[in-house]
């Protein structure tokens, strides 16, 4: 069983040390508690300037947060 958006993103805020609450990480982050609520629960779709934010902040890649192979092939042009 694959790990979800939603379900990275809340892992990823109680994994770091110390954890944090939604409050703090939020604020951290620029963002309302409630919108990172949603997110963590999967009620809410990010938007690509979202995403950036959650991986800036957990220093995480966006391949990671959406479930995509570490080294994904891009096709020559």
């Amino acid at each position: 069983m694959s790990v979800t958006f939603a379900q990275k993103v809340r892992l990823l805020r109680e994994q770091i040390e110390p954890p944090k609450t939604q409050t703090a990480a939020a604020m951290e982050m620029g963002i309302s508690q409630q919108k990172l609520s949603q997110i963590e629960l999967g009620r809410f779709e990010p938007s690509l300037d979202d995403i950036v934010i959650l991986c800036k902040y957990y220093n995480v890649s966006a391949n990671y947060l959406l479930g995509l192979p570490r080294e994904m092939p891009y096709p020559d042009r």
